[in-house]
């Protein structure tokens, strides 16, 4: 029960970080682009490396730590669901440019930020 609650709780923080990452990135973006929802799986993927590579390798930390941050925060934090959603309402939009760059980019992006936090924290440690 005890990591239920945890992961639980972890989800909430990764959540109120999603919608006030988000918020900031929107607040500051004048076109339909989905900059907000980029940004925070831009960051969730990079922190996601980061954390594979302390818990695998680098620092012994309780087990629970895992679940929480990796499943509850990160998860909550970023969002597939989101960026389907942006990336369709842009299709239906006409934005049909706009909507390839989105998904292409946002897969590319995220996947060259996971491997940037696990390089970034092989270099720390």
């Amino acid at each position: 029960m005890y990591s239920y609650l945890s992961i639980a709780l972890g989800g909430a923080i990764g959540a109120v970080t999603r919608f006030w990452l988000s918020g900031l990135a929107e607040k500051y973006n004048s076109s339909d682009f989905p900059i907000g929802t980029l940004s925070v799986n831009i960051i969730g993927s990079f922190l996601i490396g980061v954390l594979f590579i302390v818990f695998a390798d680098k620092v012994q930390i309780a087990d629970q730590w895992r679940p929480v941050l990796m499943i509850g925060f990160l998860g909550a934090m970023t969002t597939f669901s989101t960026f389907s959603l942006d990336a369709l309402l842009l299709f239906q939009q006409g934005n049909y440019n706009t909507a390839l760059f989105y998904l292409l980019g946002s897969v590319l992006l995220c996947l060259l930020s996971t491997f940037a936090g696990m390089q970034f924290t092989r270099l720390l440690f």
